[in-house]
């Protein structure tokens, strides 16, 4: 039986801007419309269902010419932790970083809890996560309710 071999798949460079890689197959897609891109009129590259030695399957994004805020970082993080994000001028990388969830997320995610102050008034919400085994939990420091992770990262969650 003949071994099956991996093709090269060959993807332009881009000159500056930024790239998000090891995103886990399904939230390249997420992201894509987190960051609002289909209306960007720049060059985006985008890879989905990716061969990775790290993580089996993969997502990729690159994007031309476009610069990622703070806050925004911090919602890729919450989609896809682990994910890699380099800044890329002239071709080069100039800084690469692996996206963290951050230990407090304030004005980031709407509270699940339907009776949470946090939904009806003008207030920021402010969560503190934490592990518990290799789960994250997020606790809502208005109505002091813990949530999964995976009950915050639906995008209907995102503030």
């Amino acid at each position: 039986m003949q071994q099956q071999k991996h093709q090269l798949r060959h993807v332009s460079a881009i000159k500056n801007g930024y790239v998000i890689d090891h995103i886990p197959t399904g939230q390249g897609l997420r992201i894509l419309a987190l960051l609002n891109l289909a209306i960007y009129p720049k060059v985006i590259t985008v890879g989905l269902n990716l061969p990775s030695k790290r993580i089996g399957k993969k997502d990729i994004i690159k994007l031309e010419d476009r610069s990622i805020s703070n806050e925004e970082e911090s919602r890729i993080a919450l989609l896809a932790p682990g994910a890699t994000m380099a800044r890329i001028r002239n071709y080069a990388v100039i800084k690469k970083k692996t996206l963290e969830i951050p230990s407090e997320i304030t004005g980031l995610l709407r509270c699940p809890n339907r009776n949470c102050i946090t939904n009806y008034e003008a207030i920021d919400t402010l969560f503190h996560v934490y592990r518990a085994g290799t789960q994250l939990r997020m606790h809502c420091t208005y109505c002091e309710r813990v949530f999964h992770q995976q009950d915050m990262t639906d995008l209907s969650q995102l503030a």
